[in-house]
């Protein structure tokens, strides 16, 4: 095998950046010297330019009508018209025509959509865009939506979170397919991490809601930011809260989804990425510093959040 087949599947209104992201990565890994190299195309329906959910145009390389296999990796991208491109029977057809063809089948963002309508995913864990989650599950409720990992993995198809989480991806791809230093090298060259761990949430919890409308909630919450490491049990924040246990917890119930211990222990391992990412303290340091105590008590949260110990995390955020 001389090259490796790519197949970027790509409609109207599809998200430019993730198909930049998801070309860029390989063609930085030509450059690197990936062996087979990466023979990367757009294909889209007819072979016509498309226009992108950043208004500007991208023509294609490829007809998808007529692309046959073998491919290597088919990818179908994500974007504003991903409804339209899942309702769209030729599309749809083809996808699933090109997936038996290829051995590695992929989706970026909302391409997550056209993968479910074409059946691929039926049965299967499926990640996409965390604000499209829920929509995703009430559509196509035979694929299992799992709305926090920047990508998932299950056999032989992947499909990945929004946007920019194409480079995860396909860092991930070319260290399977050449190992982990081409994919390093890659990743500095484009200045983004090696890699994000698949399992790493979405969206931190600090971003990923509103802040609650409840001030007291709120007010805890910014407590709890601001004392990681103090003493942070229901009790003890009940009483800063100037309320019983069982309400506080009802309220972070309505207002969270989730108890306050759930929500401390979030917090603190959050924090704690972000200093394994960007300082050197020693484990045990960043364990006190966050309220865990100990290296170990540390290590089982970041496990039971990320999937991965917090040694192997530090090493993925080292691009330098």
């Amino acid at each position: 095998m001389d090259r490796r087949r790519v197949v970027i599947v790509a409609y109207e209104a599809s998200e430019l950046l993730e198909i930049a992201s998801i070309t860029s990565t390989l063609e930085s890994a030509n450059w690197h010297g990936a062996l087979p190299y990466y023979e990367y195309r757009v294909a889209t329906p007819g072979g016509h330019p498309i226009t992108t959910a950043t208004a500007l145009t991208l023509n294609a390389q490829l007809v998808l009508e007529r692309v046959t296999g073998p491919l290597d990796t088919l990818v179908v991208a994500g974007g504003i018209g991903h409804e339209d491109a899942a309702a769209n029977p030729l599309i749809v057809g083809h996808v699933r025509r090109l997936a038996k063809e290829s051995r590695r089948v992929s989706s970026v963002c909302t391409g997550s959509y056209i993968l479910a309508a074409a059946g691929l995913l039926d049965g299967r864990r499926a990640t996409t865009h965390w604000h499209q989650a829920e929509r995703m599950s009430e559509l196509y409720p035979d694929v299992v939506v799992d709305p926090d990992p920047i990508f998932i993995r299950d056999g032989n198809v992947a499909t990945s979170a929004g946007i920019t989480a194409a480079l995860d991806l396909m860092l991930a791809f070319v260290e399977e397919d050449n190992g982990t230093e081409l994919a390093r090298t890659v990743a500095r060259n484009l200045v983004t991490y090696l890699q994000r761990p698949g399992d790493q949430a979405q969206m931190s919890m600090f971003v990923s809601a509103p802040s609650p409308a409840n001030s007291l909630v709120k007010r805890t919450l910014e407590h709890i930011s601001a004392h990681l490491r103090d003493d942070l049990s229901t009790a003890t924040l009940a009483v800063e809260a100037g309320v019983s246990e069982r309400h506080l917890t009802r309220l972070f119930l309505r207002h969270l989804g989730q108890t306050p211990g759930r929500y401390v222990r979030q917090a603190r391992t959050e924090a704690a990425a972000h200093l394994l990412a960007s300082t050197s303290l020693p484990m045990a340091a960043v364990a006190v510093r966050c309220g865990f105590g100990t290296a170990e008590t540390l290590r089982q949260a970041f496990i039971d959040r990320y999937g991965i110990p917090p040694s192997r995390y530090r090493l993925t955020q080292a691009v330098g």
